[in-house]
């Protein structure tokens, strides 16, 4: 056979290598491919290039939206979590979980610092403790809790009537003051009111006395030129006044005042203490004393912490604390109106210092 044979044998036959290649399926997918995008790009007029760009531009920004969205969504439970945890620290946090079985325990109510209208240690605060005590049915005996150096006699008197009434309705249930750090004036003018008066060796106790403070700055006007203009109607509503001299009437009308404050006191405390007080000159002075001479004296009947008071006294060691916690939206709303109130008495000139 010649060699042009061949040749036309070649080409009839078998295919060549490159011809393989250029005629496989996949080089036909590709021709397919191409051959649309120049339908496509005749169509629109669009290079592809152009399009991919759009393309991945739109798919980035999708993908951005659904980050933002999911750092949202967090965020947003982020801060939840904050407020609850927040409401869970100011709430009242009381050991419910054994008043719901009726469980008996020691009922405890705190009253700490000053005692006063618009603190935690208000009369109101105090008794709302104390009632929920009262009432709970796993109720064994009530320890009140004090460590506070006084404060308003006013306050401290609703306590101490309510405590008398509590002790009346429910005459099964005792309740002990325990004394912690100190417990003077007002503060022991609610202790009196309990069955009995528990105190460490440390504490400091009594106080039973009245006192109302300010100051005086007529001679610093002077220095300064500065001239009090007070204008009243009445003749003493002015009485006391900071910036006027001090007159030797108004002093010995409040003298009277105070003197019939510490009466009721000293009678609240004989009420309640009665033939425990050993009489000394010195008790009804406004001196405090320690947990072990107020022993002494019959102004504590006994050494002992609330545990003690509850394991030892009541019977009862499991404690479960009902003293009132306002939250925060309480709170926010008497500072708001302790705030309002305090600029009120300050531009009307009222603000003076209470009798404590």
């Amino acid at each position: 056979m010649t060699e042009k044979e061949n040749s036309t044998t070649v080409g009839m036959g078998e295919a060549t290598p490159e011809q393989a290649w250029t005629d496989g399926p996949e080089q036909k997918a590709v021709d397919s491919s191409i051959k649309q995008e120049s339908e496509d790009k005749a169509e629109s007029g669009t290079p592809a290039w152009e399009r991919e760009l759009i393309g991945r531009v739109s798919f980035a920004a999708i993908t951005e939206q659904r980050r933002a969205r999911r750092w949202g969504i967090f965020f947003k439970a982020l801060g939840f979590a904050y407020v609850g945890f927040i409401l869970y620290l100011y709430l009242p946090t009381h050991d419910t979980a054994g008043i719901a079985v009726g469980k008996r325990h020691t009922a405890v109510v705190e009253v700490n610092g000053v005692i006063a209208g618009d603190t935690e240690a208000s009369a109101d605060a105090i008794i709302s403790g104390l009632r929920a005590a009262f009432k709970d049915s796993g109720t064994a005996g009530v320890v009140l809790r004090i460590n506070s150096p006084g404060g308003s006699p006013v306050q401290a008197g609703y306590v101490n009537d309510e405590v008398k009434r509590l002790r009346e309705k429910y005459p099964d249930i005792p309740l002990y003051a325990v004394i912690t750090d100190i417990c003077a004036s007002g503060g022991y003018y609610i202790a009196a009111a309990a069955d009995q008066i528990y105190a460490d060796k440390a504490s400091l106790v009594g106080s039973i006395g009245v006192l109302m403070n300010g100051f005086g700055f007529v001679d610093s006007m002077e220095k300064l030129g500065v001239e009090r203009r007070l204008l009243t109607a009445g003749e003493h509503k002015g009485f006391l006044d900071p910036f006027s001299p001090l007159k030797e009437s108004d002093v010995e009308h409040m003298r009277t005042v105070l003197e019939s404050t510490h009466r009721q006191f000293i009678k609240i405390v004989r009420e309640g203490r009665g033939d425990r007080l050993v009489e000394n000159s010195k008790l009804f002075s406004g001196l405090v004393w320690t947990g072990e001479q107020g022993l002494e004296m019959g102004l504590v009947d006994a050494l002992g912490s609330s545990s003690y008071v509850a394991r030892e006294v009541v019977g009862e060691e499991r404690i479960v604390d009902f003293t009132h916690k306002p939250n925060p939206l309480e709170r926010f709303a008497d500072r708001l109106g302790a705030s309002f109130a305090n600029v009120l008495a300050t531009q009307l000139g009222l603000s003076q210092q209470p009798i404590r």
